[in-house]
């Protein structure tokens, strides 16, 4: 029943994430949220993110902001980083998740999503096609209409963890 939200993967955080190993599985193209993804909600980019996207460029990785964000907030965050990105993305509308693969010249197969919510980050990586990865929230502190939604995810969540236990993982 929940299965359609269920992530690819859930980890601890965007920066514990291999994306060495993922380069050499093929991988090609890295589409992040920025919002309690990468940085606390609003936030600038910090120096942990600068070093993130310094590192892929240096893996080989193409990579692209995608964010349900104005264009301020986007183009605030992306000044030190300077990689693509798209605002306004209606996740999890699939539209701006093929147009983040076209902009990085890459496809469902060798692109990855990293993003801290169910129901627009995941939901939309998994609509379109795309390996999708779980982040923990960098901060509790969230609008009042993600707070709603994380109620709902503990729910999605504890199946998920449970279908991994029915797994063996």
């Amino acid at each position: 029943m929940f299965e359609r939200f269920f992530p690819d993967e859930y980890v601890a955080s965007a920066y514990v994430i291999p994306f060495e190993r993922l380069y050499e599985e093929g991988y090609r193209g890295v589409v992040f949220d920025i919002d309690n993804t990468l940085v606390p909600h609003g936030a600038p980019a910090d120096d942990r993110a600068r070093k993130l996207f310094q590192r892929l460029g240096d893996i080989g990785f193409a990579s692209c902001l995608i964010s349900n964000n104005k264009e301020a907030r986007v183009k605030m965050f992306n000044k030190d980083i300077g990689t693509n990105y798209i605002f306004n993305a209606h996740k999890p509308s699939v539209r701006n998740y093929i147009r983040a693969m076209e902009i990085m010249g890459t496809d469902r197969a060798n692109t990855v999503f990293v993003g801290d919510q169910l129901f627009t980050d995941v939901w939309g990586a998994k609509r379109a096609g795309i390996h999708s990865i779980l982040v923990k929230p960098i901060h509790p502190k969230e609008e009042i209409q993600i707070v709603l939604k994380r109620y709902l995810e503990k729910i999605v969540l504890h199946f998920y963890k449970k279908s991994l236990k029915n797994m063996g993982n």
